[in-house]
């Protein structure tokens, strides 16, 4: 049984070693809002909806380059225009992009907060555009012409628009089969794309992908040491209690491992990412 075509990303958990650094970093360059403040963290986002969760851990050290964990996790923009007034944000703020691409389905912006984080800005275009072969999504990397991005912006500012959403998550897996199995066998994601045992993207409803997989850290990576900054979960929201119920089920069925906390399970995938299922 396959995840409904409303299921979505919610918003995004990390650690992060320096809470005031992180806060300046995600208002003043990648422009959310301050939504909540407490002592030991902060929720992010829109004028509209949270994002971001960001937990302190002092001295928290970015996570090794050989292991599991967050890629990137992306924040979809609405528009073109409103990709090329991020874009002119980052470079009125002097702050480096990691790269930049067209994958045919999407325009992308990468870049890396001060914890070593990776980010995702992008725009999606319509499903009509995208690159097919065979009857199947072909996804490409291509060269992105930034100053015709920026020469399209709707404007100056750093605020995101209130429509921007967590798009999708790109993971750091031990092993493509497992972590397929788990994604696409046991949540119910179909599979997309994949790029032998590299890499693989997963969604529901058609979509690019709401998660993507690699191994690019190395085939068995092992997990991020305890006091390593990233990823503490990531939320996949389901359209109502039933969705919600029927994706639990397959997921015990399947033997995956969930921590029960007040509010909720928290799942692990066979590499250790951090995953909850909530409605949204």
């Amino acid at each position: 049984m396959t995840l409904s075509a409303m299921t979505h990303i919610g918003h995004v958990a990390l650690t992060v070693a320096d809470l005031p650094r992180a806060l300046r970093f995600y208002t003043e360059i990648a422009g959310m809002q301050l939504r909540e403040h407490t002592h030991e963290g902060a929720t992010l986002g829109t004028a509209t909806r949270p994002l971001l969760t960001l937990t302190e851990l002092p001295g928290a050290r970015p996570k090794p380059q050989r292991a599991t964990g967050l890629y990137h996790f992306a924040i979809l923009v609405p528009s073109r225009a409103a990709l090329g007034r991020s874009l002119a944000a980052l470079a009125a703020g002097r702050y480096p992009l990691g790269g930049a691409s067209d994958h045919g389905v999407s325009e992308a912006l990468y870049l890396s907060d001060p914890d070593g984080n990776g980010i995702e800005i992008y725009r999606d275009r319509p499903r009509d555009a995208w690159p097919m072969r065979g009857g199947e999504l072909a996804m490409v990397t291509d060269p992105l012409d930034l100053q015709a991005l920026v020469d399209d912006r709707d404007g100056d500012g750093v605020e995101l628009d209130a429509a921007t959403t967590i798009g999708h998550v790109h993971l750091h897996v031990a092993d493509i089969v497992a972590a397929q199995h788990f994604y696409c066998d046991a949540l119910g994601f179909d599979l997309m794309q994949r790029f032998g045992n590299q890499a693989a993207f997963v969604s529901a409803g058609g979509y690019h992908h709401h998660v993507g997989l690699n191994t690019w850290a190395g085939v068995g990576a092992p997990p991020p040491p305890p006091g390593s900054a990233g990823l503490r979960h990531y939320t996949i929201e389901l359209p109502d209690a039933a969705a919600l119920a029927a994706a639990e089920t397959r997921m015990l069925d399947a033997g995956a491992i969930a921590e029960t906390l007040a509010d909720g399970r928290l799942w692990r995938d066979p590499s250790h990412n951090g995953l909850r299922l909530t409605i949204g």
